[in-house]
């Protein structure tokens, strides 16, 4: 069995259309002809050179070894893991179906596999122990995760056991290395997993009513007056909050705040309304360190002239953009500092 990471689209455009189709899509623009009828890396080489010959020698390397692996090399029963852009989740799947190719599809959905996805809604990457990450951080489209016993390790995380019935078959060491000739080496997303880290420190130190405390804090920075409620029950009111030095200015915005780490239903949203009516606020802040069901998802637009959703990637964004001007006790408790590095080039 196998564990592979799969991405959808470099600014995830392709998440919805994989987790609501049931499928993983190949999404090389372009690249039409029937994968199955070729029967080697020299020959999908020379395809790919035909198809981009605008790209470097280099690129079409990166290119054979990533549609090598989603054509020939999956099989059914491997797990797939596809991280969320700009959510902090994963969601986790099996493969359930051969290489299929659909030569009418609209472009680029000409190659798809049928996957089984676990939980559409995905798993918090701070519940994920660090090493896993690291081993899920690679910044390639599509690529085989072997590192810490990533795939028995995250198998036991969704509670899926190896498929006794998988046509899955050992590649033979002659294909191995094949393989290795033919995959550039391993580049990493350090900048995601130093979020990761955060995160985790985040959800350690500022759990339940700290989280509270926290986006009190973030809302302080951004040059609000607030108003924290006491631990105990709130009527679905954490913070209150106004700009200028008294707070009589508009908006006025009613916060919730949730630090668990399960998706909150519609019915919190609901709260949130309610309660804004009670103080007569005019925008609602919805903050969720788990996310959001889906039917919350879907009213993004509906309420996007009154009511603010952050979840844990959001709160993040938030932190680093006030993080200067965050009270000196709150930068005590969670100290970061700001790093440069060369940007990976896109593939």
């Amino acid at each position: 069995m196998a564990l592979w990471l799969l991405r959808g689209g470099s600014q995830g455009e392709y998440e919805t259309k994989f987790l609501d189709e049931k499928r993983a899509f190949l999404t090389w623009d372009g690249l039409k002809d029937d994968l199955s009828q070729i029967s080697d890396r020299d020959s999908l080489r020379n395809l790919l050179e035909e198809t981009y010959p605008e790209c470097s020698k280099h690129q079409i390397g990166s290119f054979l070894g990533q549609v090598w692996s989603f054509a020939k090399s999956m099989q059914i029963g491997d797990l797939i893991a596809m991280p969320r852009k700009g959510k902090s989740i994963i969601v986790f799947g099996k493969i359930r179906g051969e290489y299929e190719h659909h030569p009418e599809a609209e472009n680029p959905y000409y190659h798809s596999r049928e996957i089984e996805w676990f939980d559409e809604e995905g798993m918090l990457r701070s519940k994920i122990d660090q090493d896993l990450l690291y081993s899920l951080g690679a910044s390639q489209t599509i690529c085989q995760i072997t590192k810490n016993d990533a795939e028995r390790r995250i198998r036991t995380i969704v509670s899926e056991r190896p498929d006794s019935h998988s046509h899955y078959q050992p590649a033979t060491q002659q294909e191995e290395k094949a393989a290795d000739v033919e995959e550039e080496q391993e580049s990493v997303d350090f900048a995601a997993l130093a979020r990761d880290q955060i995160a985790k420190e985040i959800i350690k130190k500022f759990k339940g009513h700290g989280m509270t405390r926290l986006v009190e804090a973030i809302l302080k920075a951004q040059g609000y007056t607030t108003f924290k409620s006491p631990e105990g029950p709130d009527k679905g009111i954490d913070i209150l909050a106004a700009p200028g030095q008294l707070g009589f200015a508009q908006p006025r915005i009613c916060v919730q705040v949730k630090s668990s780490d399960s998706p909150i239903p519609h019915s919190v949203l609901n709260e949130l309304k309610g309660a804004m009516e009670t103080v007569s606020a005019t925008q609602g802040l919805l903050v969720s360190w788990g996310g959001f069901k889906a039917t919350v998802e879907r009213e993004k637009s509906s309420h996007f002239f009154k009511v603010r959703l952050w979840d844990q990637d959001t709160i993040l964004d938030q932190l680093f953009s006030s993080y200067e001007k965050l009270d000196e006790n709150i930068r005590a408790e969670l100290p970061l500092k700001r790093f440069w590095s060369l940007a990976e080039p896109q593939e």
